[in-house]
């Protein structure tokens, strides 16, 4: 969002910042108030600890007395913005009441600066130090619009004239604080109009962040409803061509047609596969995770036995335990598609001879999970998006297999939402090992 020194915020911003703004300005009085009293009170205090050696000070009945004044004044703002901060909770919007507040006691704290500064010595010129920090003060702390901005920068600019004929000043001496009053006055405005464009900048990036958020959280409901949608729409027909081909094949039939049958249904599988993949892809992993401690030996023996029921019997998948009796927190149902998924990787990119090794092991009170195949290895160039999805990463196995290249970006969001993490080491042409960390449960 573009502002500039003399520009308005553009139409679409006006009003939501000018209550963002407002706020933080009732905010800022608030503070700004209770620590000017306590620095006033803080200063009572001094004298009357040492009494003499500020009574001895030049025109301390003059600072005496605006110091009372200070004491007085300044809760009365301290309550005015906190009752004005209660209203704009309630209700949500700035007022002209509460701009006018800021506005009051922006002059307040420059006056304040100002006339201590002609109290220290009678002349602004020589004791500018009070003067300038209140300038610095407001500018930082408060936004104002640009008119506000000129209406304070006159409005302080008649008070210092008027000080300065209250003090009976010459005519050289007030050109003189003029001049000098002008340069604070200039730097005030630069100063105030560019905390102005920046923080008027920030809050549209802000909500331009927002309404992107909103946009994305938008698309990605929409992404879940045509998914669901497909998972719906498809799974019924395809559960439907694997049936008919089931019954089909009850029938006496042809070599021929009894390949075409096989075919038929493993093209049915596969589209469950893909389907399965792009849902489990669509949810957040994160949210509602049930886990529940688990014999790590024996979960994972188990799925070992699992696959070689799946094999014919082979001992292709071999299980190896370095860790007698070790636990960890896992989902039952979304936990073993990890492992599955690994395991079925090593098979696609192995030989048909190759074993596959699923290893357990204990290493500084993490759970080490080792998949480990001695087949084609992966490419150098693949391994850094090799869990990104959609990433192009998926290649086709050593017997044609295809894949859809969002497994392993599954596999990493199921890990992570155990508070784990993966990572893989490989050499093309020697082989791949994954290894998977979980925290240990006592």
């Amino acid at each position: 969002m573009d502002t500039h020194y003399f520009s308005r915020l553009p139409g679409k911003y006006v009003f939501a910042y000018r209550n963002y703004y407002t706020y933080r300005n009732l905010l800022s009085v608030r503070t700004a108030s209770l620590v000017f009293f306590a620095l006033n009170a803080v200063i009572r205090i001094l004298y009357h600890v040492f009494p003499e050696s500020l009574t001895k000070a030049e025109n301390f009945p003059e600072f005496s007395s605006t110091n009372w004044i200070f004491i007085i004044v300044t809760p009365i703002f301290y309550l005015l913005s906190y009752l004005a901060i209660e209203s704009f909770k309630a209700t949500k919007r700035g007022t002209t009441a509460m701009a006018l507040l800021v506005f009051v006691f922006s002059l307040y704290i420059i006056m304040c600066g100002m006339y201590s500064s002609f109290i220290t010595t009678g002349d602004p010129s020589n004791a500018l130090t009070l003067y300038l920090v209140a300038l610095s003060m407001v500018s930082v702390l408060f936004v104002f619009e640009y008119y506000e901005t000129i209406l304070l920068l006159v409005s302080v600019e008649l008070m210092f004239t008027i000080l300065l004929f209250h003090a009976g000043a010459g005519a050289t001496e007030m050109t003189y604080n003029q001049m000098i009053s002008a340069i604070l006055l200039s730097g005030f405005y630069l100063t105030s109009r560019y905390f102005f464009s920046y923080k008027a900048s920030y809050y549209g990036q802000i909500v331009e962040i927002r309404e992107k958020t909103a946009e994305i959280e938008k698309a990605n409901q929409f992404k879940n409803e045509v998914l669901g949608m497909v998972a719906h729409d498809l799974r019924n027909p395809i559960a439907a061509v694997e049936s008919l081909a089931m019954v089909m094949e009850m029938e006496d039939i042809d070599e021929e047609t009894q390949e075409n049958l096989t075919l038929m249904r493993q093209s049915c599988v596969k589209a469950r596969t893909i389907i399965d993949d792009l849902l489990e892809a669509a949810k957040n992993e994160n949210a509602g995770l049930d886990t529940k401690r688990t014999d790590m030996n024996a979960f994972l023996k188990n799925i070992a036995n699992g696959w070689k029921v799946q094999l014919g019997g082979k001992d292709t998948v071999v299980f190896k335990s370095e860790a007698p009796e070790v636990f960890a927190k896992i989902n039952h149902e979304k936990f073993p598609r990890v492992i599955d998924n690994l395991i079925s990787n090593a098979l696609k990119f192995s030989k048909e001879n190759d074993s596959v090794e699923l290893a357990l092991n204990v290493i500084k009170n993490r759970v080490v999970i080792r998949v480990t195949d001695h087949g084609m290895g992966i490419p150098k160039e693949m391994l850094p998006r090799l869990f990104e999805r959609f990433s192009g990463a998926g290649r086709t196995g050593l017997r044609g297999e295809q894949s859809t290249g969002i497994g392993l970006s599954i596999v990493k969001q199921i890990v992570e939402s155990h508070q784990g993490k993966i990572n893989v080491k490989s050499i093309e042409g020697k082989g791949s090992i994954f290894t998977i960390e979980l925290p240990v449960v006592a």
